[in-house]
């Protein structure tokens, strides 16, 4: 499959909404995708998918996860002259909201809108405060409430509109990279995978999980369901190399300087020393990170299903999470999926992480 075709593949990732319990037109697009090379596709009721390489009933079972959602936004209120008032969906920032495009997206198609903001000329420059959520409305041009419902609904999710863009050959930015790069990372990681196939000794499932920004559910539905015996996660991993940020605090990844590989919590210790084993083989660059409570990803929900599986976090290092201007390194990205491939490759039939 030519780097173009996986570029395609990635922008309409991106390019199609999937807010946190809103995923299904984004999972399709995965779907379709995955197909293809695949042996068997499965979903559940809430709309996370997985495609899987089937080897033999007496062989472990790997599974390679991210999940689809997005923050975003969903319509809370509509005043008498027609403002639609908004609340959050996942971890969205009131305080970048202000003066932004967004799509609402109705039973019956986007309805566009901007987030008001007040000229800088009619402020009150002696309040300081960032806004919240129940402060911000969005104009879509309705002249009431009754001509606005007639456009959107309470409960209708909203999101930017900011689409992929390239700032160098390497570098890209948009809103959902967090974590549509991990949707991508497994499926091209699936698919040279099924090229290989006559070399796999496991069974392979990649897992597009839903609802990882409320809590890890899409994640925590299908390890049950699926039960591998391994779980190799991707995320997206704050890159704290620009100003502004404290190391010391937040410790120290790069952007285009490779994987992210973290240690503790639920990262099993074997399976994260073959990672790095398998990523120093394949002359693949990794770096470190340390989780202290909890890694804040689906790995948290993986690893105590059933009598536990095997888990490590493996991450894409990001700029500017959480935001409409994210941006991470393709190279990056790429690492990311060859490291699954070849840890895939390099475990055996009966692969056991056990520690005693």
């Amino acid at each position: 499959m030519s780097t173009d075709t996986k570029i395609d593949f990635l922008e309409k990732l991106l390019s199609t909404p999937s807010p946190v319990g809103y995923e299904v037109a984004g999972q399709r697009v995965w779907l379709d995708f995955v197909k293809p090379f695949s042996d068997e596709i499965t979903t559940d009721v809430y709309g996370s998918a997985a495609a899987s390489l089937k080897v033999s009933d007496d062989a472990i079972t790997v599974m390679l996860e991210a999940h689809c959602d997005e923050i975003g936004m969903v319509v809370q209120y509509i005043d008498s002259d027609g403002f639609v008032y908004i609340n959050r969906l996942g971890g969205s920032d009131a305080g970048i909201a202000r003066a932004k495009k967004v799509f609402i997206h109705t039973q019956k198609g986007i309805v566009s809108g901007v987030i008001g903001n007040t000229a800088i000329h009619l402020q009150d420059r002696t309040n300081k405060k960032l806004p919240t959520w129940k402060d911000l409305f969005i104009d879509i041009g309705a002249q009431n409430k009754e001509e606005a419902q007639q456009m959107v609904r309470v409960g209708d999710p909203v999101t930017f509109t900011d689409d992929l863009e390239f700032i160098t050959d390497d570098l890209i930015t948009a809103r959902a990279l967090d974590n549509r790069i991990g949707s991508y990372i497994i499926a091209c990681a699936l698919q040279k995978l099924s090229s290989q196939k006559d070399k796999l000794k496991v069974n392979v499932v990649a897992v597009n999980s839903v609802q990882e920004e409320i809590g890890g559910y899409g994640a925590r539905m299908m390890s049950y369901r699926l039960k591998p015996n391994v779980a190799i996660v991707t995320d997206v991993t704050h890159a704290t190399d620009t100003p502004g940020v404290d190391n010391k605090e937040h410790g120290e990844v790069k952007l285009g300087k490779g994987p992210a590989v973290t240690h503790g919590t639920a990262n099993q210790i074997k399976l994260v020393e073959f990672l790095i084993e398998t990523a120093d083989k394949a002359e693949i660059p990794i770096q470190h990170e340390a989780s202290s409570i909890r890694t804040g990803t689906d790995t948290d929900s993986i690893f105590y299903s059933g009598t536990g599986i095997a888990s490590a976090l493996v991450s894409t290092p990001m700029r500017y999470m959480h935001s409409p201007v994210e941006m991470v390194s393709l190279q990056d990205a790429a690492h990311v999926s060859e490291l699954m491939v070849q840890a895939v490759l390099m475990m055996e039939a009966k692969q056991s992480f056990e520690l005693f």
